[in-house]
């Protein structure tokens, strides 16, 4: 019998379910909603807060989380939101798993980040599968235009890494607001540059922004996005525009036509049945994918985390943190996730799939 028979296992989340990034706040909540209301027969209670895409609300709604005593906190689900929470996740010895895409969230991994998981797949791996996409098309030089914030900075970053090692050049970084309302100025001067591509690193509804304002003022070529717009809002929002642009993301939208032996595909199958039963036909996004991956996440280390502690007790939590350290060979919906004491996140360039807008909906590219 499990030291925790009795117990219960206590779950908190910061999300943006309101602001710029409800767009992916929101089918976070939708998914958590929907899933088992136990791990290994021990039941689970949840506490979800908004942060309204704030960094402040959402340090303050880990504070909380913390002094309620959580087994463990997910959120926040986007890259300011996540590293504003860090510190608390450290100091109070909750292991947390962020729903945020940049490597700063878990690098360098000493410190509070040593508590501290990342579940999608992030920029790293995703400016590279990026990069060797736009070497397969011939392109030799690329615009950015992106969020002025930790998002924005964390792609750059890594693009200004990777991108000598394909033989093509950055020729230009151009930043907006997620609240700003217009980005002419930005894809002006982008275009000016005369790049091959341009890459738009931003995420949720905003991302349509760039993509809107250069094609309506004719450029012609590639247009690679994060792969934070992987929903039907941002298809909603950039309509027309928005056909044919290119993202390196998770398998999970095209997992209809991955081969059967994709280590991913049974998996995504499987959630995209649940999650349509619950919310209709096509209303799966990357970002519900996300939240099922860092349940399944969760569920495993739980399992390993109740033979030796209690919920709800230091011990569990210290448990839980070593647990998920410890995850070897996890097929998710986004990949396999290997983790340990020097990995608390990266996944090989490799997991990620080219995606493409294809007559208003998301197909794998050619």
């Amino acid at each position: 019998m499990s030291l925790a028979t009795a117990e219960e296992i206590r779950i908190g989340a910061t999300l943006s379910t309101t602001g710029p990034a409800a767009s992916i706040g929101i089918p976070i909540k939708n998914t958590f909603q929907i899933l088992p209301k136990d791990i290994a027969g021990v039941p689970v209670s949840w506490t979800i807060l908004d942060d309204g895409t704030d960094t402040t609300l959402a340090r303050r709604n880990v504070e909380k989380l913390a002094a309620d005593n959580v087994d463990i906190i997910i959120g926040g689900n986007t890259t300011p939101t996540a590293l504003a929470a860090v510190e608390v996740a450290g100091r109070t010895q909750t292991p947390m798993l962020a729903i945020a895409p940049s490597p700063a969230v878990i690098e360098p991994l000493e410190g509070a980040r040593k508590w501290v998981f990342k579940v999608p797949l992030g920029e790293r791996e995703l400016a590279q599968s990026t990069l060797a996409d736009m070497a397969k098309r011939g392109v030799k030089t690329f615009g950015f235009i992106g969020f002025n914030d930790a998002f924005g900075e964390g792609w750059l970053k890594e693009f200004e890494r990777f991108a000598p090692d394909y033989g093509i050049k950055l020729i230009g970084a151009e930043k907006f607001a997620r609240t700003d309302n217009s980005v002419v100025a930005q894809a002006l001067k982008t275009m000016a540059a005369r790049p091959d591509a341009v890459f738009v690193g931003a995420t949720g509804t905003p991302a349509a922004l760039p993509t809107l304002a250069l094609r309506e003022r004719g450029f012609k070529g590639p247009i690679y996005q994060a792969s934070g717009v992987v929903n039907n809002d941002f298809l909603r929002v950039g309509g027309k525009a928005v056909e044919g642009v290119l993202v390196a993301g998770s398998p999970l939208v095209v997992s209809a036509n991955l081969p059967d032996g994709h280590p991913s595909k049974a998996v995504s199958r499987a959630f995209v049945a649940n999650f349509e039963a619950a919310y209709g036909p096509g209303s799966v996004s990357l970002f519900a994918g996300n939240a099922e991956d860092a349940w399944l996440l969760l569920q495993e280390a739980v399992k390993v985390a109740l033979k030796s502690a209690k919920p709800g007790t230091p011990e569990f939590r210290a448990a839980l943190r070593d647990a998920l350290e410890q995850t070897k060979g996890l097929a998710v919906t986004g990949g396999v996730i290997t983790l340990g004491p020097t990995n608390h996140g990266i996944y090989p360039p490799e997991s990620a799939v080219v995606l493409t807008v294809k007559d208003g909906a998301w197909a794998l590219a050619r």
